[in-house]
Parts: structure tokens; sequence; C-alpha cells
């Protein structure tokens, strides 16, 4: 299944969003991911979104649970499902230490067993339970309880190993063959449903090539992120990145071939679709790329649609 996830570039305004929501609505796909960066909160977001399209149904998120508790995860959640009448779930992970400490101040460490803590907390109160939780003790949801499933978004093996306790796992920026393996992982823990979240560029045009350049560059350095792109084989790129040089320098060295390994990019995105689906993942969340010729991503997902239907 194909769904559509907002990209939130930094290099291009912020109402982009709006844009590709629409046209994912306009277009049919089922599911749109709203995750939340340095612009919009997710929840107002999320209502702007449902009140601006007719059918499609929402997953926010993730949150970083060092930073949103349970009682604010499900009282945003009830309000965006109360406000726009739609199906909404949520995506919980433990975020980045710069998110966590620097823009919010709040310490990272714990954050694996507080996402361990708030799979099932968070469930017991969207379905309209009184939590007992020492982070939300005594509150029960006061609009109806929306229901809704939990993701995690995982990477590493004790992520994978609390995603397997939730209702899905998200992956992000991966390859087909990482993936492989964190799903066999994840299975293997009892898990069942996997989402991928995948970039996207029907026309691989200059502009979206430097924007998903953009969008890499700094995880290229980072523990398990590099070796995974040296392992599929851009360990030079990985090496240069661990020098530590200008974003700029870093940039130029970055080839199409490494955005295309975790990507569905131009005539390579037909092939890279069937290895995610045979690397077990059930939905893919296309990120599409946003540019002055094609703002929002409308026509990279038209394109996507006539492929994932095949």
């Amino acid at each position: 299944m194909l769904s559509v996830s907002l990209g939130l570039w930094q290099d291009r305004p912020a109402s982009d969003a709006l844009l590709t929501a629409k046209a994912a609505d306009d277009l049919g796909y089922p599911g749109l991911w709203i995750g939340e960066m340095a612009t919009y909160d997710a929840f107002a977001l999320a209502t702007a979104v449902g009140l601006a399209t007719e059918r499609i149904a929402l997953t926010l998120g993730p949150f970083a649970v060092a930073v949103r508790d349970p009682m604010m995860i499900a009282m945003g959640v009830a309000s965006v499902a109360d406000l726009v009448k739609r199906r909404v779930d949520v995506a919980i992970g433990t975020s980045s230490p710069l998110v966590v400490e620097k823009w919010h101040g709040r310490p990272h460490a714990g954050s694996a067993r507080a996402l361990a803590e708030q799979v099932e907390v968070l469930r017991g109160l969207l379905d309209g339970e009184k939590s007992a939780h020492a982070r939300s003790s005594g509150y029960r949801l006061r609009l109806d309880p929306p229901r809704s499933t939990v993701t995690v978004a995982a990477f590493g093996p004790q992520a994978v190993r609390i995603a397997a306790t939730a209702d899905r796992m998200v992956l992000n920026l991966i390859t087909p063959a990482s993936a492989a393996r964190l799903i066999g992982d994840f299975r293997a823990a009892g898990g069942t449903r996997v989402t991928a979240w995948v970039t996207a560029s029907a026309s691989k045009d200059a502009a979206a090539m430097e924007q998903l350049r953009r969008g890499v560059v700094g995880y290229l350095a980072a523990p398990g992120y590099g070796e995974m792109f040296t392992e599929a084989g851009f360990g030079d790129v990985v090496a240069f990145a661990r020098t530590r040089p200008h974003p700029r320098e870093l940039l130029a060295e970055i080839p199409d071939e490494l955005l295309e390994s975790v990507g569905l990019l131009g005539p390579t995105a037909e092939k890279r679709l069937a290895e995610y689906r045979d690397a077990g993942v059930d939905e893919i969340a296309v990120i599409p790329a946003s540019t002055d010729d094609d703002p929002g991503g409308a026509a990279t997902l038209r394109e996507l649609q006539a492929l994932g239907a095949r």
C-alpha cells in the first residue's frame, strides 16, 4: 500500500505541506503522515489538513516521548479527531538529542524506557481509560476516545523490540536491505505491520535532487546510518562526512545513487518499490520532493500512484 508523508522541507514555504495533503487526498491516497519539525505544531497542522481535505486518514507524529507526555499526546489526537471527524492515529519515538535537549531543554537519557512505557499508557488513554501512569495519573479523555493505533519509530535494536509491542513500526530513510533485517527482527519479536517513509521525485530535476541531498546530509555520519550507507557502497561519502566538513562541501560529494538507495526516484522508482515490498514493508509512505516546478509534490504523487497500482 502507498500512503503519503509530509516533507516539511526546510528550503520550501511551510504552507507546501497543505498542498501535499490536498494532492494526496484528491488522488485518493488512503493515509497521510503528519510529522513535526521546526515549523507547524503537528496537531494544529493536522486540524488544518483535516478541514481542507475530504477523506484521507491521518497519522500524527512521531512525537518525542521525552518532550510530550501521554496526556498531551492523547488530548491532541482526540482533539484533532473530534474537530475534523476523521480517523486519526499516532506515532511516538525517541527523536534526537538535538531536538530533545537543545530545542526543548529536556534530558534525552531515559528516552528508550519512556518509549516502552508510553506504548501501553497511550493506548489505554486513546481507548478512553483512566491513566494510572505517573506522568498522567488520573487523567481520562473527556472527548470521545479516538481508539487510535500506536506506531513506534524505530531504527536500533531496542526500539525495534519496543515497536513489536505496538500496533506498527515505522522506519525512516532506510535501504531495502537494512529494512529487511530490521523487519526480520521485528517480526521475530512478535511485531506485524511495518511502514517505511521513502523520499520520492518523479522528475529527478536539479532542484528536487538538491532538496533530497539536504535531507540526508545530517544522517551520513550518524551511528547506524553511516554503516547502512557504507554497506550500500557509499563508504567514501560516510568517511568524509565523519571528518565533519562544512555542509556545503559534503553536499557536493553526495551522488544521485546514494539518494536512489533510499528513495523512489525517476526511472528506478518501480524497481526500488518492489525491493521495499520484498523486504516486508506493508506500507510505503511517500515523501515527495516539493519544488517550484512541482509545488507540494503533486506530480510525483500522481506518477507514483500509477506504480503503486501495478
